[in-house]
């Protein structure tokens, strides 16, 4: 496929959509780079090359040089939109131009500055209910005015500088440039919440390690709000009482207010040590929607209980790197959050898994965490995968959730699930709060229809009986007890081995029939045969080759029509045939794509040689993946199987590691130029050895899938061997 058509693979079009006041939303964007522009669209780089080229209206270049290009960011991101060219969809588009114009201004303000002065900006807007800039006198109003309204604005709503007058006043008028990026981001976002969360998801890419340090990751947020499950709380209690008493930036609390739209009986409380951070999470809350009557963060360690008890408490104990942890320390601080519980009331608590789920060695330790059990508070704990916290790759993490005044079928019960060893999927999270629920709603029951998936109920008493010892599932989890896998093992075990018995009486009837394998190699005596190279055969004709095609991966599933053959499969990544495309998406979204023909040998030199003959044909190449095809009717004609074989041995065609390229061009590649009788011989030979090397391969399958499944069974306990 040639590069003018890479634009239909890579680019998915939408419907165009308005874009009226598109030049004063992307006003504060940068120029951006091609690269950059690829970046916002969600394509790959060529494919900008190719709009560029075949779009008359493609933004013109308004600095950089010939060689890197620059454009006006906000004329680029009004193309995409109203054009319906990329992957991006319109919303998601208008919040990446925004924070490029965001990242932009760290040359002129610190990040810590964009975060709180923008962050109060959008906080103030939302406070008087009207915008920053008036549309229709913005443009004509002096920055030296401006910024004298808007902080007339700030000492009239925030009197008692609860929000955002601190963060004003330490600014001054050099930074009216964010009053009207604010405006931007809301008209972007389309109100102050989105802005202030867009914002705040810049911190990572702003360097504010602070506030990125201790971010979890979105499925973990999203688990927590499904474990939570405030939508119900709400409406069974009608009102509904949130706390975080480890705030840092709100993350948790913000996960949970995200879906709802009501929030006339929402309280919020939470605490930080740190008192930028504590204003960080007013302003968050208040933006959110959360009543500024309902709200209370305090800057220190406790919350300020006398508005009302937490009915649901989310939060993350404070983070110590391993050589400085204390175990205690981390149980403690659960200890201190069970105490705010009162009856009905649930918390969520993330913390180090060597204090919440291991083995204790220490008795102190060991001895609080049993009394905790022993209080009939502890509803689940949960074993979390690596990766929640992701600036932090080597923390491991486990998470309790705690219940005051749990339903008697639980009591003196705890439940005990490990996902540790499963991304958080949707299907893993939805499985696991399905479990968490129903225990704390009723308990299992014998005959309830529900098996638990994840969650394994323990006795209290056997885990205080054990002192210290770890929390975790005394079986395995009913998600594995209870897979088409396990159950089926013994019969595909048998399958197994009815396969290894075929395969074995294949082989001997092969053996009987031709005999045992002789290849008839001898000596050569005489001249050796005279050298050539692969760019030689292609100029004489004798070999052609072809290019592969750019694929979007979008299109390569598990199903479909055409293999796809490109160098993970020809250097073994991933098997032949994992990836298949459709022929109907061949045919509407690229033009001239040609398929393989029986015999064409597949090579790639990306990241190393991979060799493939394609016996069957009907494939489709994936660059860099090429074709080479043997010309049968040439007058030394060579053979598929022969020509891949010579250029898999060829010397000097590997690479150092630290190696960009291969150090020699695959045309470069010598190989023997043999005569038409001993090509004939060779190929035979090497047809010989694939079908005795296919029957014994299908043996040692066989035998490796029975050996598999076996072992699988007795670790997990679900097979036992037999006598013999």
């Amino acid at each position: 496929m040639h590069c003018d058509e890479i634009m239909k693979g890579e680019a998915v079009a939408h419907q165009p959509i308005s874009v009226a006041g598109s030049s004063q939303l992307f006003a504060a964007v940068p120029h951006v780079s091609m690269s950059e522009i690829a970046v916002l669209a969600r394509v790959k780089r060529p494919v900008v090359s190719t709009w560029r080229r075949r779009h008359r209206d493609f933004p013109a270049a308004v600095a950089g040089s010939a060689d890197r290009p620059l454009f006006d960011g906000g004329q680029v991101a009004g193309w995409l939109i109203s054009s319906g060219l990329g992957n991006a969809d319109p919303a998601e588009l208008r919040s990446e131009v925004a924070l490029f114009g965001i990242v932009a201004l760290k040359h002129q303000f610190s990040a810590w500055q964009l975060i709180e002065v923008l962050g109060s900006l959008l906080c103030l807007r939302k406070l008087d209910g009207r915008p920053l800039v008036s549309p229709d006198t913005g443009a004509s109003v002096s920055d030296q005015s401006l910024w004298a309204a808007v902080m007339h604005r700030a000492e009239r709503m925030d009197a008692e500088d609860e929000l955002v007058l601190r963060e004003l006043r330490a600014a001054d008028a050099a930074s009216v440039s964010l009053v009207r990026l604010a405006e931007d981001l809301v008209e972007a976002a389309y109100d102050e919440r989105g802005a202030y969360e867009w914002l705040l998801s810049s911190r990572s890419r702003l360097g504010l390690d602070a506030l990125a340090a201790d971010a979890v990751a979105p499925e973990f947020r999203n688990l927590v709000t499904q474990l939570a499950d405030l939508p119900a709380r709400l409406e069974s209690t009608g009102s509904v009482t949130l706390a975080d008493p480890y705030a840092r930036a709100g993350d948790l609390l913000a996960a949970l207010l995200s879906e709802q739209e009501d929030f006339e009986h929402i309280t919020a409380l939470a605490a930080d040590p740190d008192g930028r951070l504590a204003r960080i999470v007013r302003r968050r809350l208040l933006i959110a929607g959360v009543d500024e009557l309902a709200l209370d963060v305090q800057t220190g360690p406790d919350l300020e209980e006398r508005l009302a008890d937490p009915d649901l408490v989310v939060t993350q104990l404070p983070y110590l790197p391993g050589e400085s942890r204390s175990l205690l320390a981390a149980l403690e601080g659960i200890e201190r959050i069970a105490d705010l519980l009162g009856r009905g009331s649930t918390a969520l608590i993330l913390g180090p898994a060597d204090a919440l789920v291991d083995a204790l060695k220490g008795t102190e330790e060991s001895r609080l965490r049993s009394e905790l059990l022993r209080s009939n508070i502890v509803e689940a704990v949960i074993s979390l995968p690596g990766g929640v916290l992701p600036f932090r790759p080597g923390y491991r993490p486990a998470l309790w959730v705690l219940t005051r005044g749990q339903v008697p079928a639980t009591e003196g019960k705890v439940l005990l699930a490990d996902i540790s060893a499963h991304p958080l999927t949707e299907d893993v999270r939805t499985r696991l709060a399905e479990d968490v629920l129903l225990w704390r709603a009723e308990g299992f029951r014998a005959l309830d229809g529900h098996d638990p998936r994840y969650g394994r109920t323990a006795d209290v008493a056997a885990l205080d009986r054990a002192f210290g010892g770890p929390l975790t599932p005394p079986t395995p989890p009913a998600s594995a007890m209870l897979s088409n896998t396990v159950r089926e093992r013994p019969a595909l075990i048998a399958e197994a081995e009815t396969r290894l018995g075929r395969a074995a009486a294949a082989g001997w009837s092969y053996e009987d029939e031709h005999g045992p394998y002789r290849g008839g190699i001898l000596q050569r005596v005489g001249h050796l045969p005279r050298r050539t190279t692969l760019g030689a055969l292609i100029a004489g004709g004798r070999v052609t080759r072809l290019k592969g095609h750019r694929l979007a991966n979008d299109h390569l599933k598990g199903d479909g029509h055409h293999t796809v053959l490109g160098s993970d499969e020809l250097t073994g990544h991933v098997p032949v045939g994992a990836r298949l495309v459709d022929r109907l998406i061949l045919a509407t979204s690229y033009d001239r794509v040609a398929l393989t023909e029986p015999g064409d040998i597949v090579y790639t030199l990306t990241p190393r040689l991979g060799l493939h003959v394609d016996d069957k044909g009907f494939s489709v190449v994936a660059f860099p993946a090429r074709i080479l095809r043997v010309n049968r009717d040439a007058q030394r004609p060579l053979t598929p199987r022969v020509l891949a074989a010579l250029l898999g041995a060829a010397r000097d065609t590997g690479r150092s590691p630290s190696a960009v390229r291969a150090a020699r061009r695959i045309e470069d590649y010598q190989l023997p130029d043999l005569d038409p009788d001993d090509v004939q011989r060779f190929d035979a030979l090497l047809a010989e050895t694939e079908r005795r090397e296919a029957l014994l391969r299908a043996q040692a399958d066989a035998l490796a899938e029975a050996r598999r499944l076996a072992i699988a069974g007795l670790a997990d306990g679900t097979l036992r061997v037999g006598p013999t």
